[in-house]
């Protein structure tokens, strides 16, 4: 007997369930895609934040009289109130007639003006010169895997690649693109607030980061992961 060749025809149910099928799979393509592209786009906008990016662009570049520094101050014509003073730890410096000022966070010439503010209670007219004599309080700490982790005391501005080349480079385990400098920054209230600075070595030698190769504040720390 001759055999059949049997043909199998798909049913109009099992046509709509493999078309259904496709069409479902096409969709959870579709999404995967779409999140996959909104990803993408997040990464690529992503940046620092504002706050970070506000503290080291916004920073002074003028020098912040603070703690062991020595000032000259000089009052115009009165030799009794010319002194030399060292800033207090606590920020305060003390003068006569008018007793403890705050020195510390404000400039030679802010403090000058504040001096002579205050003495308007006892002279007329006050004309008061502030200079730093020596600059002590300009210290960084750089911790972490660098040769010579510790606290360095600076006269002039330096960056973060500099107090880097000063505490001696890099050891062979540094994470060098997980650098951060931990700041203390303070709230409009005046109370401290902790701020983390990413700085990655290829940006800082490189340029092209964000924030390039900024300039460190008094206290702040260097860590190197």
């Amino acid at each position: 007997m001759a055999a059949r060749n049997t043909v199998v025809v798909p049913s109009e149910t099992m046509t709509h369930s493999m078309g259904k099928g496709h069409m479902q799979m096409a969709k959870r393509a579709r999404s995967v895609l779409i999140v996959l592209t909104v990803l993408a786009a997040a990464v690529a906008c992503t940046g620092l934040p504002k706050e970070v990016l506000d503290e080291v662009n916004g920073s002074s570049k003028e020098f912040l009289i603070g703690p062991e520094d020595v000032l000259d101050v000089v009052v115009w014509r009165n030799q009794d109130l010319s002194r030399t003073v060292i800033v207090r730890p606590d920020g305060m410096i003390s003068i006569p007639l008018i007793g403890d000022v705050e020195a510390r966070g404000v400039t030679a010439n802010q403090l000058a003006e504040r001096l002579a503010a205050r003495l308007k209670e006892f002279k007329e007219s006050p004309s008061v010169t502030v200079t730093v004599k020596e600059v002590n309080s300009y210290n960084v700490y750089v911790l972490g895997e660098v040769a010579k982790p510790g606290k360095y005391q600076l006269k002039s501005h330096t960056t973060v690649l500099q107090a880097i080349a000063m505490a001696g480079g890099f050891t062979i385990y540094a994470s060098k693109n997980k650098m951060q400098v931990v700041r203390n920054s303070a709230n409009g209230d005046g109370r401290p607030h902790e701020i983390r600075i990413p700085a990655r070595y290829d940006d800082l030698v490189s340029g092209k980061g964000e924030l390039g190769n900024f300039i460190l504040k008094a206290a702040d720390i260097v860590v190197v992961p």
